[in-house]
């Protein structure tokens, strides 16, 4: 990797690293201490709900800053000491109060970072399989986490709250050594989020993203908790997520291959369809051993939903309004959607169980491939009738 994309490697190396103990362990932690699935449910799903206001906020305010920069350490330095505070009370209302604090520093800085990493990637000359190999650096993080901490979690998971104000410092040292990328709103042209909602293949494709991840958002509030009730301990769910995590470095080895051979909407229904397999195995599996190969499916969901759209929105979208693209994705996909997957799955596991839950997901699954399949097939026919005499056919998820 050349010398220049060094710091973007060990910035996505780092930050990810909180994913892998908050995002992990942090259901764990609240179980621990006392509070119910639907309590966990609620807990996990008002930082996304704050988000909703976060992300246009931030969005906005960073394609206005005079550098990218400056917002997101920022954030990234309210993160740090939005997790110092929280050892400081187990009180539910308390660490309510601290998770909308946090969500809304943490949720839009993923998104900016996207923004930032493939602005200069694109200045630089690179192409989008360039992203790939830097977004896998996340993954490596995420993947070695994971087992550290899940030791770690055997018998000290509320260290998980200094740990990550560490990954979140080094994280702003890292930034700070990162190129300066302006905000494009700054001099030129002044355009609000609202024109994204006017881009019909963009919202088509958050569509489909937004229906996979409330099926993803009651995983990640409720898998560690399911994973304990068949057997496994925190340190088995650590292991499961260093497979979860790995299980993504093929599709992003290949990505670059996949995007020019393979139209988006084939790749974002693929994932619904795994999606679809991995809810209905956990909702039948009785050993906790099953959970291993059952991870491995994660590797073509996830990170196949958001470096698709990552991409999708750096190509189409205005250089104006690119930070507020990302910063839409996640306020959709990664808020709204998660509100919906942990809390009305925090009700539901409390009254039919987590493993009728993963059944239910899987359902919901399936219908969001059947539907979305025959709209896409509906597109593709009305662009391709749009085009005739015109010599350029329209394909399916083709950026033009």
């Amino acid at each position: 990797m050349p010398g220049e994309l060094r710091i973007f490697f060990l910035y996505y190396f780092f930050i990810y690293m909180n994913t892998a103990v908050y995002g992990t362990f942090a259901p764990v932690y609240f179980e621990h201490i006392g509070f119910s699935h639907t309590q966990v449910g609620m807990l996990l799903s008002a930082g996304p709900l704050v988000a909703i206001l976060a992300q246009p906020l931030w969005g906005t305010v960073t394609d206005r800053s005079k550098t990218k920069n400056r917002v997101l350490l920022l954030l990234l330095a309210s993160c740090a000491l939005c997790m110092a505070a929280f050892p400081l009370s187990v009180h539910f209302f308390y660490v309510l109060l601290l998770i909308c604090l946090f969500m809304f520093f943490q949720t839009p800085a993923f998104a900016i970072g996207d923004a930032m990493t493939l602005e200069t990637l694109d200045k630089r000359g690179f192409d989008s399989g360039t992203f790939s190999y830097i977004r896998m650096a996340g993954t490596i993080g995420f993947a070695l986490m994971s087992v550290v901490f899940g030791w770690i979690a055997r018998g000290h998971i509320e260290w998980m709250f200094p740990v990550n104000a560490a990954i979140f410092v080094i994280s702003c040292l890292l930034l700070l050594r990162m190129p300066p990328v302006e905000g494009h709103q700054r001099h030129g042209r002044k355009m609000h989020m609202g024109m994204l909602f006017r881009h019909r293949k963009l919202m088509l494709y958050m569509s489909v993203c937004f229906v996979l991840q409330v099926t993803l958002g009651f995983y990640y509030a409720f898998y560690p908790i399911y994973a304990q009730e068949l057997g496994a301990d925190n340190a088995w769910i650590g292991w499961s997520m260093l497979i979860s995590s790995l299980s993504e470095v093929p599709f992003l080895l290949l990505s670059g291959f996949v995007f020019r051979k393979v139209p988006i909407p084939y790749i974002l229904l693929g994932a619904g369809a795994i999606a679809a397999l991995r809810w209905y195995l956990y909702s039948v599996i009785e050993n906790p051993l099953w959970i291993f190969p059952i991870q491995l499916l994660h590797g073509l969901i996830f990170i196949v939903l958001s470096v698709t759209m990552a991409i999708f929105i750096n190509r189409e979208v205005p250089n104006e309004l690119k930070a507020s693209g990302q910063t839409l994705h996640a306020l959709l996909c990664m808020g709204i959607a998660r509100i919906i997957g942990s809390f009305l799955g925090g009700v539901a596991a409390d009254a039919f169980g987590l493993k009728q839950v993963f059944f239910y997901n899987s359902l919901v699954a399936v219908a969001c491939v059947a539907v979305f399949a025959v709209i896409f097939r509906l597109y593709a026919r009305t662009g391709a009738d749009s085009s005739k005499g015109k010599g350029h056919p329209a394909e399916p998820g083709q950026t033009r």
